[in-house]
């Protein structure tokens, strides 16, 4: 079967470069391997930032739905320490540019603005080869196969269309998450619930160690636990058991405040580890016919707010850029990918280098 756009991955990048493209009146389809948009959780809060995701919703028309989907308040930031003492505590006046939202609705209001069957579920890829001439063939692991002039992987950090441009994998970058969640916060966890604040929280003892937390919709504050330390550390740990996985995480906080550690010894799900991977940072790859990559499968990187709005970004530059040399897809993907690369590599750079608390004082004005 012959497609238009083939895009692989119903993700926020995916969606938006298919949302871009149906702007413009161009074609295409999008395959994930989820069977349903209901699959799974899409995660917690994402701040889409005025320079990079937000023109990006712009271009996919979208701009309305997006403000009808911001959580009014969430762009207050407060830092603690380790005892609990507040270190800043920066309200959200109204005037910020990192409005945030839940990735979950902005994923449904961009699966929302697509024509019925663009979004094809339950299609895992099996392979993917070059049939040569800038034409690529997909298979799928159910049965059946495409075959396509444009071939654009957007599917995440383990992609199984970028060993067609690069044999670079994603290697632990050092640092992982383990997630939880308290809800009915307010109520059940006051006291965490006024540390956490209206917004955004971090924690630090000063030494490597972190709690980071966000005030999400219903009264739930999701936490992300940061520890660095190899992934050998977290294998000993056995998640399958909740209790003792949450005691061991519990340990590294010990002398910590009580309302901190209820992030962690509180929590009304099993604590989950996250890793964190990492591209090679200034990753690029000669241009081959017919094919690119967008957002971790381009550029994966350790977790630095960014991540999100890029995907949104290359999506919308991509689809701007075959909008743009009709009838000439190497030309588009020149032009996009000439972006691409050096905004790539200055973000890798910026993720491997983390602010530090020292630098984040600083910038509050609390140093």
């Amino acid at each position: 079967m012959n497609t238009p756009v083939t895009i692989i991955g119903a993700g926020l990048g995916g969606l938006t470069l298919a949302r871009v493209l149906h702007v413009h009146g161009i074609p295409a389809i999008v395959f994930e391997a989820e069977p349903s948009a209901a699959a799974r959780g899409q995660g917690g809060m994402l701040d889409i930032h005025d320079y990079n995701g937000q023109p990006a919703l712009a271009a996919a028309g979208l701009t309305a739905e997006f403000r009808a989907a911001i959580l009014e308040g969430r762009e207050a930031y407060r830092g603690l320490d380790a005892s609990g003492r507040v270190l800043f505590d920066k309200p959200d006046e109204g005037d910020g540019g990192r409005p945030e939202v839940p990735r979950g609705e902005l994923r449904r209001l961009l699966l929302d603005s697509l024509p019925e069957g663009v979004v094809r579920w339950g299609h895992k890829v099996g392979g993917v080869r070059s049939l040569g001439a800038g034409r690529h063939e997909v298979t799928f692991a159910h049965g059946g196969a495409v075959v396509t002039g444009l071939l654009v992987g957007a599917d995440g950090a383990w992609s199984r269309v970028r060993p067609l441009l690069t044999d670079a994998v994603p290697a632990y970058a050092g640092t992982s998450f383990v997630e939880t969640f308290l809800y009915d916060a307010a109520t059940r966890h006051p006291a965490t619930a006024e540390a956490v604040g209206a917004g955004s929280m971090f924690a630090t003892d000063f030494a490597g160690k972190q709690i980071n937390a966000h005030r999400e919709a219903a009264g739930t504050v999701h936490a992300y636990v940061e520890l660095t330390e190899p992934l050998d550390y977290f294998a000993a740990i056995d998640f399958t058991d909740p209790v003792a996985a949450t005691a061991r995480i519990a340990r590294e906080f010990d002398g910590w405040a009580p309302e901190l550690t209820a992030l962690i010894t509180e929590s009304d799900t099993p604590p989950v580890h996250r890793p964190h991977y990492a591209l090679p940072v200034g990753l690029s790859w000669p241009r081959r016919p017919g094919v690119t990559l967008l957002g971790d499968a381009a550029h994966l990187a350790a977790p630095d707010g960014e991540g999100a709005n890029l995907a949104l970004q290359d999506a919308a530059e991509l689809g701007l850029a075959v909008a743009g040399h009709p009838g000439d897809v190497e030309a588009a993907l020149r032009a996009y990918e000439e972006k691409l690369f050096p905004r790539s590599q200055e973000h890798a750079v910026e993720a491997a280098h983390k602010p530090t608390v020292q630098d984040m004082l600083e910038y509050f004005g609390a140093a």
